[in-house]
């Protein structure tokens, strides 16, 4: 089964993780042989591009993102806004004789490049609120890609733990058999019978395992676990969801010293930057605040007893004597090189965090490639000629208890170590904020 997902590097990803090796479709012969499988199960509907939509649309996170940049862009708006004018009414005496009006329109005019400071504030938080959004959106189309890597994984440990069944099963026959012949004691006939009730219960924890991944997954857009639609589609467990086929390339990932490069482009590294030019946008504006703004009067005056008006103008200027702003703008220039701390801390964790990624999908790699070409065919092949001499009584029981754990384990072996190397491809994709890791990746 192909998946259609609109990631190139997913794509190449999960078709790594498609089908079992050839050996792993066949049924175990009793003479020894690859895990068998259940090929005729149903396919896995939901696909991860389907996932992602239904992410997208759904994500309570990426809502209230949303709604922030909207808040941002009023913030911005009203940033630009003039101080509003004020109209006076003064009346002076009771008597209408002899009474003075004055009727006085001021309008304050900021000084110091206020409203300028003000609108790059402004703007530098829409810029920032709109990088959150991105920020989010690439965080959840990670997570939910690890999550369904997660449902692939647990969907093949399930397969794992019914192909082990199928081993104590098959076991548990052949003891039976040499226990009516009389070949062995009713002792070997009992490992046989609690290793089968042991596999069975590894079904069962896979299963319960496998339902909670898809709880997690389905959480990503808000649906439930018992709810329908999503749910059902990604009820039937898919065989061979993790493992490679034969000759089939791992995908493949740059030179860490390509990635390193990349850094600087990061989205995590973009926004600190940007909230940097934020709070350098905002001691300027509590500099400029430091300038008093000029206040200026137009208006008339009657006077009932003289009988004339009069023409009012006045300005009015703040003594700064007691408020110079000194106090915000040195939590402003405080927090401003807190924020290139910052910067530098988001730089190191960054390079950092593509070190491990990178050093934890080589690491994986190595892993599943030895145990795909040296590892798994021993235990195979050790496990099959122990089943064939334990029934024609050469071997006991033990022997072939232990080979089956070893060849159990070898198969979890290489489930583990492929989920690992693209576990930690897609934290290198989160990371750098790429979609994909085909060769055009640098232009994304």
């Amino acid at each position: 089964m192909q998946m259609t997902v609109p990631i190139s590097w997913a794509t190449l990803a999960m078709a790594a993780l498609l089908a079992l090796p050839a050996a792993a479709q066949n049924t175990l012969p009793p003479s020894g042989g690859p895990l068998s499988v259940d090929a005729s199960a149903a396919p896995l509907t939901l696909t991860l591009a389907q996932a992602l939509v239904l992410a997208l649309r759904g994500s309570p996170e990426l809502a209230a993102a949303s709604h922030e940049a909207a808040a941002s862009a009023g913030m911005l708006q009203q940033a630009g806004a003039r101080p509003n004018p004020s109209l006076s009414l003064t009346l002076e005496d009771r008597q209408r004789a002899s009474r003075t009006s004055t009727l006085v329109l001021s309008q304050p005019i900021e000084l110091g490049g206020k409203r300028g400071a003000r609108v790059s504030a402004a703007e530098r938080g829409r810029d920032l609120a709109a990088l959150d959004l991105t920020l989010k959106q690439a965080t959840l189309r990670a997570a939910v890609m690890q999550d369904y890597l997660a449902v692939q994984t647990a969907q093949e440990r399930e397969q794992l733990a019914r192909a082990a069944r199928q081993l104590a099963e098959q076991a548990s026959g052949a003891a039976e058999q040499r226990l009516a012949a009389g070949k062995i004691s009713p002792v070997e006939a009992s490992k046989a019978s609690v290793a089968l009730a042991g596999a069975r219960i590894e079904v069962a924890q896979a299963g319960s395992e496998l339902m909670r991944s898809r709880s997690r997954l389905m959480a990503r857009w808000g649906a439930q676990a018992d709810s329908a639609g999503p749910l059902a589609a990604l009820a039937a467990p898919r065989t061979g969801a993790l493992t490679a086929a034969q000759g089939e390339a791992a995908p493949e990932l740059p030179p860490l010293a390509q990635l390193l490069l990349r850094a600087a482009q990061a989205p995590s590294l973009q926004r600190a930057r940007m909230e940097l030019a934020r709070r350098q946008a905002l001691t300027q504006l509590e500099s400029a605040r430091r300038s008093p703004d000029l206040t200026l009067s137009v208006g008339a005056k009657r006077d009932a007893e003289l009988g004339r008006n009069q023409a009012v103008l006045g300005l009015s200027l703040p003594l700064p004597l007691f408020d110079t702003n000194q106090g915000n703008l040195r939590e402003a220039l405080s927090r401003s090189e807190q924020a290139r701390e910052e910067v530098r801390a988001a730089e190191l964790q960054l390079l950092s965090g593509l070190q491990q990624a990178h050093a934890r999908w080589q690491a994986s790699r190595d892993e599943a490639a030895m145990v795909a070409d040296e590892i798994l065919p021993a235990a195979i092949s050790a496990h099959g000629a122990s089943l064939k001499g334990f029934q024609f009584g050469k071997f006991n029981f033990l022997d072939v208890l232990d080979a089956q754990r070893s060849l159990v384990q070898a198969r979890a072996a290489r489930v583990r170590a492929l989920a690992e190397m693209h576990a930690a491809a897609i934290d290198i994709q989160a990371l750098l904020g790429i979609s994909s890791m085909t060769p055009d990746w640098e232009q994304q």
